[in-house]
């Protein structure tokens, strides 16, 4: 009878080891509070330096979903799927259209949340719960990709290729969901953004490390991209060919805009650049993490290819992975990278997680509850609130994961992921344009948005569910709606002009 799990007890003990230390850095975290405010919970205080703020910007805008996702997209449509290196650069680009003087907005007036500078900016409640209502939206569904990534990642590590395995693949799913869900909440209930920060410093590092190990490992057991390519070239030469004709390029410059805008205007992102300690430390944060795109998108990509090239055959793409560490793993020095690969793929998901975790917590106690509700609440009675809110949402989000592992397929977190930024999308007028542009006023933004929402939305759903669906040429329906949002954002501003008002 082969062994009921891929890892023994060393490898296991390192793996709980490194979630227990996630627990103990929470502790650290609250020891280190310096008042009981939202402030000092949700944004560290007076903000965090230049190492932990690559680490923990790097470790939200990369994930499991990377890991998993990607390679198996790579794997599926070859070179094409570069365009993911594009868009993972774009994505930091744009953080250079709006980041500095959004962080001097934030450090002058005090912002807690996105919708405080849109508050500020625009002095309009509908405007700011809208927005709220489609960061909440975009960041809750993406939590709950990431809870679904956990219990997905345990499953495949712990049952994958493992025969007569005491574990089911259900229990191993359900099991990894409650148990990495549950630390997470743990950490972070305990020390806020500081915990999460130097959780994500830590993860950071593992990830980054189990990036370079997977190119490693991959190589030596197959051979260098260019032996891949070379094989490709001879079995499946569409696999190497750049996009070519007006739908495949309208495709790549749709991605582009999708992730580069819509990434760069993650709720838990702006957050990040509201804790920068100051404007040099963002500066270096945002000029180191351009290349960090060639440190971990392209392996991904890479490791699919190769993959690919090889003959590698799984099921789903979201087995490619596990099935190259089984293969890797036969050798001692195997097992040991693809544990450390292990413990980087759960710092991936983890990471990102809390991220988002804390700041659906912080919207709806602030920006909902705090200004809807009890205006006259104390910072630490909304400070205790937004805990028991993180308790709520992890309990639900995790329910729900657990409810849909039936429903899965293999590309749930390539959807989730083009959703979330097809919402999120329609933000980048009131964010960016609102910064530089001070004649912008609330209501051609606030009809701007709601357009784009209802275009987009609506031709997604029409193409998913409809019995003609409308051809969008490759273009990706959030780029349709920020279309129809600018249009009817710059033509209701110019009625406003035309009429003095």
């Amino acid at each position: 009878m082969i062994a009921v799990l891929p890892f023994g007890p060393g490898g296991l003990a390192f793996i709980a080891l490194y979630l227990l230390s996630l627990l103990a850095l929470g502790w650290w975290g609250r020891k280190a509070r310096q008042s009981d405010t939202l402030q000092d919970f949700y944004l560290a205080g007076p903000g965090v330096g230049f190492a932990v703020l690559l680490l923990t910007l790097y470790a939200t805008q990369w994930s499991g979903n990377t890991l998993f996702g990607y390679t198996g997209k790579a794997y599926g449509e070859g070179f094409s799927w570069l365009v993911s290196l594009h868009f993972m650069t774009a994505l930091v680009v744009c953080y250079l259209f709006f980041a500095p003087w959004l962080h001097r907005l934030a450090k002058r007036h005090g912002f807690v949340t996105p919708a405080d500078f849109l508050l500020h900016r625009f002095n309009s409640r509908p405007l700011c719960l809208l927005a709220v209502i489609v960061m909440l939206i975009g960041v809750a569904n993406y939590l709950l990709a990431q809870i679904i990534a956990m219990g997905t990642a345990t499953e495949v590590l712990l049952t994958y290729g493992v025969e007569d395995s005491a574990i089911a693949p259900r229990t191993a799913f359900i099991g990894g969901v409650i148990l990495l869900a549950a630390i997470m909440l743990i950490y972070e209930t305990l020390g806020g953004f500081r915990a999460v920060a130097w959780t994500d410093a830590i993860q950071g590092v593992i990830l980054i490390l189990g990036f370079m190990l997977l190119l490693g490992m991959v190589i030596h057991k197959y051979g260098t991209p260019a032996d891949a390519v070379a094989k490709l070239i001879q079995i499946a030469p569409e696999k190497i060919e750049p996009p070519t004709g007006t739908r495949q390029t309208l495709n790549w410059i749709s991605w582009i805009i999708i992730v580069g805008f819509g990434g760069a205007l993650y709720p838990q992102a702006i957050q990040r650049i509201y804790a920068a300690r100051n404007a040099h430390t963002l500066r270096r944060s945002l000029a180191v993490m351009v290349f960090l795109p060639l440190t971990t998108t392209i392996v991904v990509l890479l490791v699919g290819i190769i993959a690919n090239a090889n003959g590698l055959e799984v099921k789903k793409s979201i087995h490619l992975l596990p099935a190259i560490c089984r293969e890797v793993m036969q050798t001692p020095t195997g097992y040991w990278l693809v544990v450390i690969l292990s413990a980087a793929i759960l710092a991936g998901l983890m990471s990102t997680a809390d991220s988002v975790l804390l700041v659906i917590s912080a919207m709806i106690t602030k920006d909902i509850y705090a200004r809807h509700f009890n205006p006259a609440a104390s910072e630490p009675q909304l400070t205790h609130l937004g805990k028991w809110i993180s308790v709520a949402i992890v309990l639900l989000t995790a329910s729900l994961a657990i409810a849909f592992y039936g429903h899965r397929d293999s590309n749930i977190l390539i959807t989730l992921l083009k959703i979330k930024f097809e919402m999120l999308l329609q933000l980048a007028p009131a964010f960016i344009l609102g910064i530089h542009c001070q004649s912008l006023r609330s209501g051609p933004v606030l009809a701007g948005m709601a357009v784009g929402l209802a275009v987009g939305l609506g031709l997604f759903l029409q193409r998913k569910f409809g019995a003609n669906p409308i051809d969008t040429h490759g273009l990706h329906e959030g780029v349709i709606g920020l279309v129809a949002n600018c249009l009817v954002l710059f033509t209701s501003s110019l009625q406003r002009n035309k009429w003095g008002r």
